[in-house]
């Protein structure tokens, strides 16, 4: 075994010899969740965790992650131990550390990691990884992995022996019956195992087409029906979480239109079904009668598409088989479909497909076609992408300052261990095996970027907060950059790297070349000077080693996973709203105040009086415009929604201040009020692509149907009152209502997230 570079790893919270566990004293909890029928829905007694674990975050994790079939699995710590005995497996194998003592030394300080909530993997590592080793679990079902001693894809049909730890997953599908019906095979074994899925589906040729056989195609949209029934049958994780999946469609497919407006459709059978007396559940006969209801939608739109518009220019449809002109359309009225279908159901969603490749690492090995369900992963057909989040609060002292070297440290810490994953996972095909160990591409990413700002007394919408994401972001991917140059020293780069050396490189100088467009004087000095350093770094190691990991960061919605990490926002989301609903460990809810308000007051320098009587004004009216808050400070608390929302803008320039450092994409929602028009659609639309976003997608407040929850059965006011007053759908697992984040309908009561996968 090579010896490793002293610096690629080193500890800072546990000494050699150390078990993580002293760190964290444990409190005894009594799990349970319950219904807003008041039915329980998971009880676990005496659940183990560290004292700084919320009621909130234990349940999650023990309801979504527990393996209940092992008794054993009883606690938090145990949960963590077995996750840390897969890393140390895969850590064993990968080449990176000199011996066996090193190695549980790794161990350890990941464990410290999950403990502190400073980070965690996406949810396949939490459901799948270490079943094996901790409890000796088989599951038969074929997968494929690389087998380091034949060099060579292999199929295995424990899935148990090499799980499956990768969220993310691209397919590609060929214009055949075989194809598609292969399709629908892999998808089923990613849901079956947590874990989501997206296609472009172009390549199907449209019902107007010609079969080989005679006759005509049944066209795109008959098949996207079959897959789309085929996801929603299925509970991803073996859980109650909802299958998650994307569709991408080229503008120019001969179909384009009916894919367009396909939701909306759907959505007016479905209230006009719900008028007539049909149940509104999502889970319920209305919304299984219909079609679409288990993907994201999203149109792959072209630079020379946006250039046409206002320019009373036509669009060619293309037919798949020949590539002839079908017809030709206005590009304004094509436009006009897609914001009006957005603006009724929020679908589709829009991907820049030039400013997607403009940043592709392997551009000599093909272009990128599609994305994972969420929008944030984007590759290479037939790749797969283990994710990974850092919460941020965790990484301010008591004073609200950042802790830079800290910081640094996880980023490394977290992306080794991603890294030593890839080769002890298995895969649904062969292909995506392959793809996985050529190629190599990671998602480090973080989450809680609203309440960071919010506790450090920032307005989301401000330069300052823009110049701060943008150093974050750069940290982040430069830090992961190096150490994966520094990786490849050891082991070698990424066996498609010598091919797309050129374009790689040149991705790595755009990505520096975005330090110029940070605006320095809102940082400490010494901020620019650290940004400036790692990326030389990153780059002349580059040059040097190549790097092992084709792509290193995205930025992912953190569903589930930000609950177990007590996140008070997800991914690169604002604050959702300043009230939280927090849970009682004796059942029930509490309707609080955000805890970030408080701290941010307390740094604004507010009295301990002023601060409390602040937060009964904001609690009882759920207003800060209603609150002794000076109208200085005001919008330092601006959310999502409420009566000081942020406007579409600021989340579109936010998303801008990040995307120059993101290998991929960033999953995002940009919120609209209710009154918002056709037009702001096509505004916020247009002004996504002109900032170089690579997607975007929508919610305009009430644009889904909500069911009238019927709280009659319930024993507690509070709780009655925290679903009067939902405006999102109910879950469809607990009833609660659910809140709309990062393209999510999540559910804070039991974790439930649809349309998720991470």
């Amino acid at each position: 075994m090579k010896k490793s570079r002293p610096d690629l790893f080193t500890n800072k919270y546990i000494t050699n010899g150390e078990k993580a566990e002293r760190h964290f004293p444990a409190k005894s909890h009594d799990s349970e969740i319950k219904g807003a029928d008041h039915e329980i829905y998971y009880a676990k007694k005496n659940v183990k965790a560290p004292k700084d674990w919320s009621a909130t975050a234990i349940d999650i994790a023990a309801s979504k992650y527990f393996r209940k079939t092992v008794k054993s699995e009883n606690s938090i710590y145990a949960l963590v131990d077995r996750i840390s005995q897969g890393i140390q497996t895969a850590a064993k194998n990968s080449g990176l550390f000199s011996n066996a003592k090193q190695v549980q030394s790794f161990r350890e300080e990941i464990k410290y990691i999950l403990l502190s909530q400073k980070a965690a993997f996406n949810s396949p590592v939490w459901f799948n990884l270490g079943l094996k080793e901790a409890y000796g679990l088989s599951s038969a079902s074929e997968h494929f992995f690389w087998d380091q001693k034949l060099k060579k894809v292999v199929s295995i049909k424990d899935a148990y022996l090499h799980p499956q730890t990768s969220a993310c997953f691209i397919q590609s599908i060929e214009d055949s019956l075989e194809s598609i019906f292969d399709l629908v095979k892999s998808e089923a074994k990613l849901f079956k195992y947590g874990s989501g899925s997206g296609s472009n589906f172009s390549k199907l040729r449209g019902k107007n087409e010609l079969l080989s056989s005679g006759g005509h195609s049944s066209g795109l949209l008959s098949f996207l029906e079959v897959l789309d029934k085929a996801a929603g049958a299925i509970k991803s994780g073996g859980t109650t979480r909802r299958a998650a999946k994307m569709v991408c469609v080229d503008l120019d497919h001969p179909e384009i239109q009916e894919f367009i407006n396909w939701k909306a459709k759907e959505e007016k059978k479905a209230q006009a079904l719900i008028s007539a007396g049909y149940s509104a559940d999502l889970d319920g006969e209305t919304y299984k009668s219909i079609s679409g209801q288990n993907a994201n939608n999203s149109v792959r739109v072209p630079d020379r598409f946006m250039k046409l518009l206002g320019q009373n220019k036509t669009w060619k449809l293309r037919n798949r088989h020949d590539a002839g002109v079908y017809k030709e359309i206005p590009a304004d009225s094509l436009w006009k479909e897609i914001c009006e279908a957005a603006w009724e159901c929020a679908d589709p969603g829009l991907q820049f497909d030039d400013n997607i490749n403009k940043f592709h690492t392997c551009a000599e090995t093909d272009k990128i076609n599609a994305s994972n369900p969420c929008s944030e992963y984007m590759f290479l057909d037939d790749s797969a992408c283990n994710l990974a989040s850092l919460n941020l609060v965790k990484f301010l002292d008591n004073k609200q300052n950042f802790l830079l070297e800290e910081f640094i440290h996880c980023v490394r810490t977290i992306f080794i261990a991603q890294e030593c994953l890839i080769d002890h996972s298995s895969y649904p095909t062969k292909k995506i095996a392959e793809n996985s160990h050529n190629f190599r591409p990671l998602g480090l990413g973080y989450a809680n970027l609203g309440s960071f700002f919010m506790r450090m007394a920032i307005p989301y919408d401000s330069e300052e907060a823009r110049a701060w994401a943008g150093f974050l972001t750069a940290i982040m991917t430069g830090v992961a950059y190096e150490t994966s140059a520094q990786m490849a020293k050891m082991t070698g780069p990424f066996a498609g790297f010598k091919k797309n050396k050129s374009s790689m490189l040149k991705v790595m100088r755009q990505h520096q070349k975005g330090l110029s467009g940070i605006d320095w004087k809102h940082l400490p000095s010494a901020f620019k000077l650290s940004a400036s350093d790692i990326w030389k770094s990153a780059i002349q190691s580059g040059e040097k080693f190549g790097y092992r990991n084709a792509q290193a960061t995205v930025i992912a919605p953190t569903g589930t996973i930000g609950l177990v990490m007590d996140c008070d926002t997800t991914g690169i989301e604002p604050d959702f709203s300043l009230i939280k609903n927090k849970k009682l460990s004796g059942g029930g809810y509490l309707k609080i105040v955000n805890q970030s308000v408080s701290v941010a007051l307390e740094k604004l320098s507010y009295r301990p009086e002023e601060i409390e009587k602040i937060l009964i004004q904001i609690e009882e009216t759920g207003s800060v415009l209603k609150s002794d808050i000076k109208d200085e400070h005001k919008n330092i608390f601006a959310c999502a929604t409420g009566d000081l929302a942020l406007p579409p803008s600021a989340h579109l320039k936010m998303m801008a201040a990040v995307q120059p450092f993101i290998s991929g994409a960033i999953s995002k929602t940009v919120n609209l009020p209710a009154e918002s028009t056709v037009e702001d659609v096509s505004e916020t639309y247009r002004q996504a692509w002109m900032l170089g976003l690579k997607a975007v997608a929508i919610y305009r407040d009430g644009s889904k149907f909500v069911q009238p929850l019927n709280t009659a059965k319930l024993d507690s006011k509070q709780t009655k009152k925290i679903i009067e007053e939902a405006n999102h759908p109910a879950c469809t697992e607990c009833g609660y209502p659910t809140v709309l984040e990062s393209g999510c309908y999540r559910c804070t009561n039991c974790g439930t997230t649809t349309a998720c996968s991470s």
